[in-house]
Order: structure tokens, then C-alpha cells, then sequence
């Protein structure tokens, strides 16, 4: 894989303003609000912005957009820095916050209201609403509208300061109330907010509103290129407004890609909010939840990530990608990385009564096939053997190669052992199986050239560690949750199910996050927050095929026809 993008129609834009000399250098920005945790879809950005400045050796800044203080927390900031930091980001000294140019932007809307293109206006917010029109009826203009600028300044200054109710006022550019472009129907610059903010604390009582600060924190940072999705195209008219009206040294063009939709997952930070307080996840960082604290939890490499967005491109078109997609990033990533190990998940006793009750023999495992240089491990066989329940069937088809009655299999680095008794307890379910081992069939040793079709994992009963894995699934049964009426009424059920698994001695040493592959079953890795040497608990970070693959095209080919 490579973390090297193709000239996409944004790095094509870019790439010609250096060869022209419109830039010598290139300046972007992530701008995350400090509101919730960042998600998938955020990743696309981080990647794109921070990524074109790496490839043109310019520069990114990751700049807080903290103009709500009432949905703003520190928490929220803190899991922001961690997140860019683990995808393979870093910011250098161009960590800012729009609340650093609180002072700025004030003096910007002064300039608007003294070239008396921005007013005060004294409607409430339904009034406000109500004179704004509809998509195709013409808004009215407000009865303050036409203030004399002197009056505004007064005014302004007096909600600066203080004196008025949150609500009574509020700063509104005059642009054209009958524009077809709902986004310059006189929006709002500023409004009253008598809450502490997280950095000014009790300074400020007035903050600005998104598409003003954002715009000036742009041209006061040099931005070039302010990269944005695409529910930010309608926005571009009021941001080049603002650059029109006070013409920055520095003018930023605002460019807009499609953003990047994952299927099964939702994005919206209010409806992620809903799934933590209704107790269907477990929190921002739940393995299930799309955010990246959830799937750095879960296991995902960050590099997988950085590779899915890749595949993904960056385009003008709204597309819904497969999980699989995905998934496919994450396996191949572990796949070269991870090492093997042996877990049984479902266990299925297995007794071999003619192998010697005190009798333990190692047996050396690869670590990984494909990577000599990662070694071996050695795994104790013994009388008492677990393997998985799925292993075994009583009554199996004639292409079944695992272990039925009177079958043979071959345990993995061990022996080849058939299946002589099966044992049942008194509701009839199979509990144990009672096998004979041929102890000429040793793995590596070559003193047998007795061969069987199926080979399957096992754990030595006396040996191995119980572990709590919990196996995690698609949250939405539906690719387009989003296209829901009720999203929740499509959640999961199986999303989760956890299961008392038994592990091979090595696994004791895994250490939080470290991901390794259990042969035949997936990607499993130690939890970041609970897992212990004493008490483990595993994640499955994904299977080994992708079993959804089929259910999926069929769904979203069903969903794109209707």
C-alpha cells in the first residue's frame, strides 16, 4: 500500500498555481469544532489538507473552530490533537484557535459595520426566520435594516460590552434578501451569548458565527486553499463576499470535494450523541462507533486508514463506499504485519486417550509465514486439547475436512488425531470428543508421509489463557442508515457478542492495542482501555474474509434503484 495520493482535481488546481507563481507556497488547514469526537468522514480532510502540505512542503494548520463555547469542551480538544497525531500528522507551531482572533474578527465586523454593508438588527430569532423567505419566495427586509451606521456602531459596541440579553440583538451582513442563495439573505455575523468560553473565559459575550470566523481565520493565516465538503458550496458566495468587502492581504480560495460516506456508519455528531444516551454504544470510543477514537480502539491501523481515503479519491461526486472497502485496507495492512497466534473462541473439548496424562511437548508455531524474520514461539501440547466448536460435526457433509466421527484432522504444528467417542452431557449436547493421536505424524519431523485434507487450530487445555473477546459487527443492517426515517430502528443486534475464549500462553504477553491474527478466525487485538495481563479482554478488529460482501452489493445496488 501507499500513502502516496494520485493528482486528484484539487493537487491538479494546486500543482498549477505553484507552476504559475500565483503561490510559492502552499497553506491549508484542518478545522475540526471542538463539539464531539472527529470521525471517518473527518478523515478524508485530515488526510487532503495535511497531506497536500507535505507533498508541496508548505504548510497546515490544525486550527480549533471554538466559536460555540456552549457545545465546546477540553475533552473534545485533547481527543482532536490525539487523533490527527495518530494518523501520522503533525502540526508543528501552527496549533490555533478562531478564538485567537476574537479581536480581529471583532475589528473586521466594525470595518463592515462603518462601510454600512452589516447592521444590528433587533428581531427575534423567529422574526428573523420569518423574513428570510423560502427557496422560492423572496425574503423581506428587516425594519432595522436601515439604520444609520452610526447607530450600529452604538449598538454593537453596547452588545460588545454587555448591556443587552442574549437574543435582543444580532449583527447581520446587508447583502440581498431576495438572492436565490439562501446563505446571503443578510446572514448573521455575530450574536449574544453570555456564557463563558473555554480559552476567554468571561471576556467576550458575543461570538462570531461559523462562515464569518472561519473566512477571517483563513486570510489571517495566509490560507490558500481552504479545503472544504461539499455542503460548504452554497457558502462560497458569503465567503468571497467577506473577502471582497474587506480585502485581506491575503485572499484564500475555497475549494469543495465530496465528502467521504462509509457504509453502515452514520456520521452526525447528533445522532452518534443519540447511540451514547440511549446506551446502544458504550461511549466516543466504542469499537462500533465510526469515530477514530472507536476504531483505533477496535484496532484499526492508522495506516489502513490513510489507505482507505486514498482508494476513495477526492472527487466532486457524493459516493457511498463499501465496507468492505475498508476492511480490505485493514487486512492487508495486518496481513504483512501481524503476528500469528492460536484462539479458540467457541471450545470444544478434545481428549486424547492415548496420549500420556503428565506428558507435555512443545511444538514450534511461526509467528508468521510469510516473515521468517519474526521468528517462532513455541505452544505446549498436551492430553486435554480445546478446539473450536465448529471444528466438529456429528453428521457432515462429504466435503466437510474437519473433524466428524471416525475422521482424521491435522492439528496445526501437531499431530494428526481421529475421532473415536463422542461424549454428550444430559441434555444431549456434544461436550467432549475422546481422539487418538498417531505420534509418527509430528509436524516438521518428517517421519510420516501420512497425509489428511483438513487442518484445524486447537489450544492446550492445561495450558491456555481465558480471555474475554468480544466480537464486533456492522452497527446498521442497512447501508444507508441516514436514509432511514428512524435511523435506530435499524440498528444491529448482532453488532456485538462476547464470548469466554480460551487463548495459547503466549497471548498472556499482549499488550494493550498490539494486534496479532488467530489463525482461520481474524484480527483480533488487546483492548486499548481493559484489557490486562490478569483479566484480558480482545476486540475482533475484523474478520479474515469478508462475509458481507455479497449482502452488501446486493443492498446497495437495491438502495441506489430506488
Amino acid at each position: 500500500m501507499s500513502d502516496v495520493a494520485p493528482r486528484d482535481f484539487i493537487r491538479q488546481i494546486i500543482h498549477e498555481d505553484l507552476e504559475s507563481g500565483k503561490h510559492d507556497e502552499i497553506v491549508t488547514r484542518f478545522p475540526p469544532e471542538p463539539n464531539g469526537y472527529l470521525h471517518v468522514g473527518h478523515v478524508m480532510s485530515i488526510c487532503l489538507n495535511f497531506g497536500v502540505g507535505q507533498e508541496t512542503n508548505g504548510r497546515t494548520f490544525l486550527r480549533f473552530d471554538d466559536t460555540n463555547p456552549g457545545k465546546e469542551r477540553e475533552e473534545y480538544v485533547r481527543a482532536i490533537e490525539y487523533d490527527v497525531h495518530w494518523l501520522g500528522f503533525d502540526w508543528g507551531e501552527r496549533l490555533t484557535h478562531a478564538s485567537d482572533y476574537f479581536d480581529q474578527i471583532y475589528s473586521a465586523a466594525e470595518k463592515l459595520v462603518e462601510m454600512g454593508v452589516a447592521y444590528v438588527d433587533s428581531l427575534s430569532a423567529d422574526e428573523i426566520r420569518e423574513h428570510r423567505g423560502t427557496l422560492t419566495e423572496a425574503g423581506r427586509n428587516s425594519p432595522y435594516r436601515e439604520r444609520s451606521v452610526d447607530e450600529n456602531l452604538d449598538l454593537f459596541r453596547r452588545m460588545r460590552k454587555g448591556e443587552f440579553a442574549d437574543g435582543e440583538h444580532v449583527l447581520r451582513a446587508k447583502i440581498d434578501m431576495a438572492s436565490p442563495n439562501m446563505n446571503l439573505r443578510d446572514p448573521a455575523l455575530y450574536r449574544i451569548r453570555h456564557i463563558d468560553h473555554q480559552r476567554t473565559a468571561d471576556k467576550w459575550c458575543i461570538y462570531p458565527m461559523y462562515d464569518f470566523a472561519h473566512t477571517m481565520s483563513d486570510a489571517f493565516e495566509g490560507i490558500t486553499h481552504s479545503l472544504c465538503t461539499l455542503e460548504f458550496e452554497d457558502h462560497r458566495p458569503l465567503y468571497d463576499w467577506f473577502l471582497d468587502q474587506l480585502n485581506p492581504p491575503h485572499r484564500p480560495r475555497q475549494i469543495e470535494f465530496s465528502r467521504l460516506n462509509l457504509a453502515y456508519t452514520i456520521t452526525s455528531k447528533r445522532k452518534l450523541n443519540m447511540l451514547i444516551d440511549n446506551g446502544v454504544v458504550a461511549g466516543w470510543d466504542d469499537p462500533r462507533m465510526p469515530t477514530i477514537a472507536g476504531m483505533r480502539r477496535r484496532g484499526y491501523p492508522a495506516a489502513a486508514l490513510r489507505e482507505f481515503v486514498r482508494r476513495g479519491g477526492v472527487t466532486k461526486k457524493d459516493k457511498l463506499i463499501e465496507m468492505g472497502v475498508l476492511e480490505n485496507c485493514i487486512r492487508e495492512q495486518l496481513g504483512e504485519s501481524a503476528e500469528r497466534r492460536m484462539g479458540v473462541l467457541r471450545p470444544l473439548k478434545v481428549v486424547l486417550t492415548n496420549y500420556p496424562e503428565d506428558k507435555v511437548e512443545m511444538m514450534q508455531a511461526m509467528n508468521h509465514p510469510n516473515n521468517a524474520d519474526l521468528g517462532t514461539r513455541e505452544m505446549p501440547f498436551s492430553r486435554e486439547l480445546w478446539i473450536e466448536q465448529d471444528d466438529f460435526l456429528e453428521e457432515a457433509p462429504r466435503k466437510f475436512f474437519r473433524l466428524k466421527p471416525g475422521g482424521e484432522v491435522r492439528l496445526r504444528f501437531g499431530y494428526i488425531i481421529r475421532c473415536d467417542e463422542v461424549v454428550r452431557n444430559a441434555a444431549g449436547d456434544v461436550v467432549e470428543l475422546r481422539c487418538s493421536y498417531d505420534p509418527d505424524t509430528r509436524s516438521g519431523t518428517g517421519s510420516s508421509d501420512k497425509k489428511v485434507k483438513g487442518t484445524i487450530h486447537w489450544v492446550s487445555a492445561t495450558h491456555g489463557v481465558r480471555a474475554s473477546v468480544r466480537l464486533y459487527d456492522r452497527l446498521f443492517t442497512e447501508p444507508d442508515p441516514n436514509s432511514v426515517e428512524d435511523f435506530l430502528s435499524v440498528l444491529n443486534p448482532d453488532s456485538l457478542e462476547t464470548v469466554d475464549a480460551i487463548l495459547e500462553p503466549a497471548l498472556r504477553d499482549l499488550q494493550q492495542s498490539q494486534a496479532v491474527q488467530f489463525e482461520r478466525l481474524g484480527y483480533f487485538c488487546a483492548d486499548s482501555a481493559e484489557h490486562t495481563a490478569d483479566a484480558p479482554v480482545i476486540n475482533r478488529i475484523v474478520t479474515l474474509r469478508d462475509s458481507w460482501a455479497k449482502i452488501e452489493r446486493q443492498a446497495m445496488s437495491s438502495s441506489a434503484l430506488s
